[in-house]
């Protein structure tokens, strides 16, 4: 078996740098390269668990479970760390909330109140305003914040969307992946995507939590008619397609949501658990997140479900090994984003406070948040106990910051 996965691992190795040679690869260096890969990302994780391995993190062990990873030397001239530096716990706390916006004539005010880090439109605060207006608000939001805001929507194509949907913006709604893909292929979603990106440019966002890199081959499953439909490697290619045309455009994309949705049900409802193996999540599932990371995606979405191949324990977004293995066996280095934390998949079990401190232990840095009032008491107080560490926020503002730099909100 472990010869198996060394050849594929191989093959994907050279398929994701660029080489198709077909002749026989016989350099031991690299059999032996991959060998040590394979001896990293397959160890017994799917051991059971003691007692104590169940229970939440006890106070004062974010030492121990968070990812140990030093924080990586940018190679812009910008050095967020000029900002962090002169930064209240409050404020270095705010930059880590991708808050769902409050109404829009107050969300200028909660933005500075607690120093958020952005803010996610939804349909309750686009449905009733025009371009121009909505414009307005978004720019009112912007002009009083210290630190320019994220501002977010889902804008996916399909059913989830948050402006095509209204006429006033768009004469129809933006197609989902999969319907422009059987209508005209990858060129036809590249080329609604750049209108997609301009149409959002346009009325003051920057960021779009897309695109959707799962896999899902079930109709009966939740994330079938968000997914492109298509096999592995066919995804991998369109979106990063996408990736490219968002940082041409210089509008933040999101992968989501990792390391796979698959065919589980809806974490919106309740738990959800994938009990695949992390081979095929290799054969399948990963390969559109690595094409992408590949080709410079800077953020990433993390699922609430628990993937039992990497932890039977917490469920992804709360995870440290899942965090751990997308930053040190997938040399992620970008923004790792929680889905919403207001989801029954994690509020079930933990609560909303709860919740939070844990995403932020186990190496997230941006949440979803819809609680983002009490979760930023949480983290707060998780900090002020010692459960957390200043320089861990820190990295994790660094690269919130050194994010919003890329995208030219920070001079």
């Amino acid at each position: 078996m472990k010869k198996f996965l060394i050849l594929f691992l191989v093959t994907v190795l050279l398929a994701f740098s660029g080489c198709h040679n077909t002749e026989k690869i016989t350099d031991e260096s690299i059999l032996e390269s991959v060998s040590e890969t394979v001896t990293v990302i397959t160890p017994s994780l799917k051991a059971s668990p003691t007692p104590e391995a169940s229970k939440a993190p006890e106070s004062g062990t974010a030492e121990e479970t968070a990812p140990k990873e030093e924080f990586p030397e940018s190679n812009y001239s910008f050095d967020p760390y000029d900002i962090i530096k002169n930064m209240s716990d409050e404020e270095l706390v705010g930059q880590l909330f991708l808050a769902r916006a409050p109404e829009l004539h107050f969300a200028p005010e909660k933005a500075a109140e607690y120093h958020l880090g952005g803010y996610i439109l939804f349909s309750n605060h686009t449905q009733y305003e025009s371009p121009e207006t909505l414009k307005t608000h978004i720019d009112n939001i912007q002009k009083n914040a210290e630190i320019p805001l994220l501002i977010a929507v889902d804008e996916e194509g399909g059913s989830v969307t948050r402006i095509s949907r209204y006429s006033r913006y768009r004469s129809a709604n933006f197609p989902s992946m999969r319907n422009l893909f059987s209508e005209g292929g990858k060129e036809l979603i590249i080329e609604t995507e750049k209108e997609k990106c301009v149409l959002l440019k346009n009325l003051g966002f920057n960021v779009n939590l897309a695109p959707v890199c799962d896999i899902t081959t079930n109709k009966n499953a939740f994330m079938y008619y968000r997914s492109l439909g298509q096999d592995a490697e066919t995804t991998g290619e369109v979106i990063s397609g996408i990736v490219s045309l968002y940082k041409k455009e210089n509008f933040g994309a999101v992968l989501k949501h990792f390391p796979g949705y698959g065919n589980n049900t809806d974490t919106h409802l309740g738990v959800a658990e994938d009990d695949r193996s992390l081979n095929e999540l290799i054969l399948s599932d990963l390969i559109p997140f690595m094409r992408a990371m590949k080709n410079g995606a800077d953020a990433v979405m993390v699922s609430h479900t628990f993937v039992n191949s990497l932890d039977e324990t917490l469920p992804a977004s709360l995870s440290p090994k899942v965090i751990s293995f997308l930053r040190q066996e997938m040399n992620f280095e970008g923004v790792i984003i929680t889905d919403d934390l207001a989801m029954e998949a994690v509020t079930d079990l933990y609560g909303a406070e709860e919740s939070a401190v844990l995403a932020i232990e186990a190496g997230a840095d941006l949440l979803c948040s819809t609680e983002f009032e009490i979760q930023y008491e949480a983290i707060l107080n998780a900090l002020k106990e010692g459960r957390i560490k200043r320089e861990n926020l820190e990295k994790s503002a660094a690269r919130v910051l050194i994010w919003k730099h890329k995208l030219g909100l920070i001079n």
